[in-house]
């Protein structure tokens, strides 16, 4: 015989379902393990006989009428809320004088039933329903721990008074909210009520009474098999989970004789016929379909939508930072370029100045923090088809200026960046430099009169849209690297393109993807554009130094 593969998680499951919750339906099936009822042993009848008669192996009737056999195992299908009496509640209920409320009056008519249709068919498990004052305890008395001797807490004990139950459609005091929004002396009722968010529950307790045979309804021997709870969302707890394939879960009573129990609970709960199936599509896609309606009521018509083809692109920017300049009291001009097949609305800026900052020193470099925000619109419109046509995407060019106590500006550097091709938040740091002369004189005339070199187009800091050919000679003209501004772009795209399945989102994707690869390109130009600097400041550093420091192969000798 093999072995009984024991399942030891115990633990609680959550299901969702849509189902009403009175189709649901559960198999609970219960026996016993190890019987005290094995053997009846019985003294030998006739004198002089040692042997032990086979007789004595037969089950004995109980007191109740019930062979042993009949109580070694049980299997009962239980709906939702469904009552089964345990053998407590019938001997109970059947005085009259024990009755007290409404619903001990309903459960003794019921009883009563039972016993004139035959009695009842189960004998072991028996449920609690969420109105019985069983589940009242059983929350009321829960711990918070699985310590032996928990001691509980003020908290434990005020909110074991809080019960997740079903609330009547009745004004509480916590109802009038609105019209008073403080409350000077409030009632221990609405302090309960406005503690927690109350969700709608309903529990429900399998149950099943493990005594002795002969001994069915003393409540010490009353064991719960299982938890269920409901809300109002259609979220369903089930402790321990469903059996499966998993093991059947083992009860080991306490006592001399320590009876060992099994018992698994499955889901039967009966599948919808097509015809249910298909009346319940229907009524949710009415229901998605109002709610549809509703959503584009509050949406309202002043709500655009892109021209066939197009794209829009919104930015929310912000000027972050600006660190690494000689002089102090900085400020920041900047423009965006719309290249070819873009355009921006005829009240839309481009352009725009921060405020004058100061400067604080932060660890080598100072540092100016403008957080200035900025926001622009454009639209992409992709008329050539060719597929020489490479298109662009925006650009934006920063200069960043100066101002000493005159009043007199110096620029401090230039720098230009491509706007992120791909939506969402993105952080990006320029580098810039500034136009320089060769000789002391220039920095001279910078610091005591404030003048120095500026760019006629600020354009020229990449490539400008007035160079004609494909050559672009930058020969002689001599830059020095100086800070960094940090810009913060919130960036959303609004096309048709992106809800439809058809050529046109097809054709809307190779764009971007030649946008995208657009802005590669630029970062490789930026990238190749610093290498050049880099090395033009590393030859403009050797022409500086004296000759007998410099190698005949141009390297400084150390």
């Amino acid at each position: 015989m093999a072995e009984t593969v024991w399942s030891t998680d115990t633990g609680e499951a959550v299901y969702r379902s849509r189902d009403p919750v009175r189709n649901f339906r559960l198999r609970v099936h219960l026996q016993r393990i190890t019987s005290s009822n094995f053997l009846h042993y019985q003294p030998a009848t006739q004198p002089g006989k040692n042997l032990i008669d086979l007789a004595t192996f037969r089950p004995q009737p109980t007191a109740s009428g019930h062979r042993p056999d009949e109580n070694e195992e049980e299997e009962v299908v239980i709906g939702w809320q469904e009552k089964l009496f345990s053998q407590f509640e019938v001997d109970l209920y059947q005085n009259e004088a024990a009755c007290q409320s409404p619903l001990d009056h309903q459960y003794r008519q019921e009883i009563l039933k039972l016993e004139d249709s035959g009695g009842r068919k189960n004998r072991r498990i028996f449920t609690y329903t969420d109105s019985d004052r069983y589940t009242n305890l059983e929350e009321h008395c829960q711990k918070m721990t699985t310590a032996t001797s928990e001691v509980p807490s003020f908290l434990v004990e005020r909110m074991a008074n809080v019960r997740r139950r079903r609330q009547d459609r009745r004004g509480m005091e916590g109802g009038i909210l609105k019209s008073r929004v403080v409350t000077w002396e409030p009632s221990e009722e609405f302090i309960r009520n406005n503690h927690v968010i109350n969700t709608p529950l309903q529990t429900m307790y399998i149950m099943a009474d493990l005594g002795p045979c002969g001994k069915l309804g003393y409540k010490k021997y009353e064991q719960i098999l299982c938890t269920l709870k409901v809300d109002s969302n259609g979220v369903i707890t089930v402790k321990p989970d469903f059996t499966g394939l998993k093991g059947p879960y083992r009860i080991e009573m306490e006592g001399e004789k320590q009876e060992l129990w099994k018992y698994t609970i499955d889901n039967v709960s009966s599948l919808a016929q097509p015809e249910e199936e298909e009346r319940e599509q229907r009524v949710f896609k009415d229901l998605y379909g109002r709610h549809k309606e509703y959503l584009s009521s509050l949406v309202g018509t002043d709500f655009e939508m892109t021209v066939p083809g197009a794209l829009r692109l919104f930015v929310n920017g912000e000027v972050v930072s600006a660190r690494g300049y000689e002089y102090d009291n900085l400020y920041i001009h900047f423009f965006v370029e719309l290249p070819t097949n873009w355009s921006s609305p005829a009240f839309q800026q481009l352009s725009g100045v921060t405020q004058t900052c100061a400067t604080k020193p932060l660890g080598m470099d100072k540092v100016a923090y403008f957080s200035y925000p900025f926001t622009f619109e454009a639209s992409f419109l992709h008329e050539d088809e060719s597929a020489d046509a490479l298109p662009e995407w925006p650009v934006l060019y920063c200069e960043v200026l100066s101002l000493d106590f005159w009043q007199r500006y110096r620029v401090e550097g230039y720098g230009a960046v491509v706007l992120p091709a791909t939506p969402g938040l993105h952080t990006l740091t320029v580098s810039t430099w500034r136009p320089t002369e060769l000789g002391t004189r220039a920095e001279l005339r910078r610091f005591f009169i404030g003048g120095s070199l500026e760019l006629e187009d600020l354009s020229y800091v990449r490539i400008p849209g007035t160079v004609k050919g494909t050559r672009l000679s930058r020969f002689g003209f001599r830059t020095m690297t100086t800070g960094s501004v940090t810009f913060r772009f919130h960036c959303l795209q609004q096309s048709r393109a992106f809800m439809e399945s058809s050529s046109l989102r097809r054709r809307m994707r190779s764009v971007l993807d030649c946008l995208e690869g657009f802005s590669q390109q630029s970062s490789i130009h930026n990238v190749l554009e610093a290498f050049h600097r880099a090395r033009r400041r590393m030859r403009e550093a050797r022409e500086s130094l004296p000759q007998d420091l410099v190698s005949p192969s141009g390297a400084m000798v150390s």
